[in-house]
């Protein structure tokens, strides 16, 4: 198992270097010049022309990719001076926001997705699967934005239930509670597309191990119907969905960027839009950096977490 994780976590390497020589070159088709666009209104030729010696912009664009991936390597994604603090300090106060918001709808999104597909499964072509499957149809067909928007129609504006947006009351706020409060629309939001997703999947893989002799079986020799399902046949499923669960965290923090613009979370995404406003490249580059490496470790987390549940993908 150990060399096995070794050899993902070589295959990452590149995968990353990739992404960064990616992001890189795509701040760098955006028109003008950098160091304009970075300063503002700070923008005088004498200020110019410190910073392009400072980030190097006046050096050929591969020395220019080296003297970045350099600086990241040593933990330094540049100044921002739209927030005159470091890039890296913005990007991983703004992460943490939004990772409490990914993980509590990916945890959501999990559990649904799962539970609608092991029962829709194991009740096939009944009502309840009916109903199950007219549910996931609506989720997939609905942007998550329209419908944040209508969440926070019904139950923030109408009813007056809970907060339409932030991560805390303005005045007298901050416990867990109020975290709480504030962390429900979102979270709920940003988990119905995966949810979907999740549960078609769990319910294709359950109906196909449950055609399988074993289970017939494991029925024949008089185990419980609950015994068979969720003991042999959800286990053997289960390795099969993980997978797509680390896809889905990848797209729940994808999803994060828009979602949190609707409920004015204050994550990452937030942030992102924000700098893309001022046109703030060493921002907006530090923080697409983060969100697309972190996509990358949830899918390496996902391949090793299947690896233990199954060591035939070894192979």
């Amino acid at each position: 198992m150990y060399g096995y994780i070794g050899k993902r976590l070589l295959a990452v390497i590149p995968v990353l270097l990739g992404l960064s020589l990616v992001i890189f070159l795509i701040m760098h088709m955006i028109p003008g010049n950098q160091a304009t666009a970075m300063l503002g209104a700070y923008a005088t030729p004498g200020n110019v022309a410190k910073l392009n010696a400072e980030l190097g912009l006046n050096q050929p664009l591969p020395v220019q990719y080296f003297i970045w991936l350099g600086n990241i390597l040593h933990g330094d994604l540049g100044y921002s001076y739209t927030v005159n603090r470091p890039v890296v300090d913005v990007v991983m106060q703004r992460f943490g926001a939004t990772l409490i918001l990914a993980i509590a709808a990916l945890i959501l999104c999990t559990i649904w997705g799962l539970l609608a597909g092991v029962v829709s499964a194991v009740r096939q072509y009944s009502w309840t699967d009916r109903i199950v499957t007219l549910l996931i149809l609506t989720g997939i067909s609905m942007p998550s934005f329209w419908l944040g928007l209508i969440l926070i129609l019904a139950f923030a504006v109408d009813l007056q239930w809970l907060p339409a947006s932030g991560m805390y009351e303005v005045y007298g706020g901050g416990g867990p509670l109020d975290l709480l409060r504030h962390l429900i629309l979102p979270a709920f939001t940003l988990a119905v597309g995966a949810t979907t997703v999740i549960a078609r999947l769990t319910r294709s893989n359950m109906l196909e191990v449950l055609r399988q002799d074993y289970i017939r079986t494991a029925r024949a020799n008089g185990l419980s119907e609950g015994r068979v399902i969720y003991r042999h046949a959800f286990k053997a499923a289960l390795v099969n969905v993980i997978p797509v669960i680390g896809v889905q965290a990848g797209f729940v923090l994808g999803g994060a960027v828009y979602i949190e613009t609707v409920f004015q979370w204050p994550g990452i995404g937030r942030m992102l839009v924000q700098a893309i406003e001022s046109r703030d490249i060493l921002l907006v580059q530090g923080g697409v950096l983060v969100v697309a490496s972190s996509y990358v470790l949830f899918n390496l987390a996902a391949d090793i977490l299947q690896n233990v549940l199954d060591p035939r993908v070894r192979a």
